[in-house]
């Protein structure tokens, strides 16, 4: 590895402490949960590294616990994560004609990692995005491990640490805002998850991620409008 290539992994480590200081206590939390409720202690690490879903492995807990099929747990996984599929189309350009590292970056996104890859200035090389997005992954299976070998060998109470995710969030949203070029998505999140709790709050946030989507399309057909067929012309 060159002196270049160096620099990125530097780069990407220290821009990925954010997101390491969140995951390494979640993935704890998660382990030890996952161990308590039965499981090997060496499997909480192995779900992290395969599946990596953040909230859909704390979901997995409970489900697996009741005995559940697989076929639940998978379609209750892709209803979770289906918010990222929009998270990826916003980045294909960014990734276009990099072979092999949009597929890594597409298995590794998560809300924080997009949160950080999106905060990133456009000239960033892909490397260097590649690169934080290993770190976050490798961030969560450490904690996983931990928390595995943790339950393992005590019994312990962890009430208030998924309070460390809801800071996470805080403080990537304020870099968000401190390089924003428009404030619009922000005013738009809060409305629609405003409107999603009057509405249903069991599901707001399914419901509030569906009226972005649906904004976010609005707004892009008014900047970009759909080009006229030949021959038509304007009322």
């Amino acid at each position: 590895m060159n002196q270049q290539e160096n620099s990125l992994v530097l780069a990407a480590f220290k821009a990925s402490i954010p997101v390491m200081m969140g995951y390494i206590p979640l993935g704890v939390v998660f382990g030890f949960l996952f161990v308590q409720a039965g499981g090997p202690w060496w499997l909480p690490g192995i779900s992290s590294a395969l599946i990596y879903g953040g909230a859909v492995q704390y979901m997995m807990i409970p489900m697996l616990a009741a005995d559940m099929s697989v076929a639940s747990i998978a379609f209750a996984t892709a209803v979770v994560n289906l918010r990222h599929v929009f998270y990826g189309l916003s980045l294909l350009d960014r990734f276009k004609d990099t072979g092999w590292k949009k597929w890594v970056v597409a298995f590794l996104l998560t809300d924080e990692t997009y949160s950080l890859l999106t905060t990133e200035p456009k000239k960033s090389p892909v490397n260097k995005l590649v690169y934080l997005a290993v770190f976050d992954w490798m961030w969560w299976i450490l904690g996983s491990i931990l928390g595995g070998l943790i339950g393992a060998g005590t019994n312990i109470e962890l009430a208030g640490f998924d309070f460390v995710l809801t800071s996470l969030f805080a403080m990537l949203l304020c870099e968000q805002w401190r390089g924003r070029i428009s404030s619009s998505p922000l005013w738009i999140s809060l409305a629609a998850y405003a409107a999603a709790r009057m509405i249903s709050a069991e599901n707001a946030l399914a419901i509030a991620i569906a009226f972005c989507a649906l904004a976010s399309v609005m707004l892009s057909i008014t900047k970009n409008p759909l080009p006229r067929a030949k021959g038509e012309t304007a009322k």
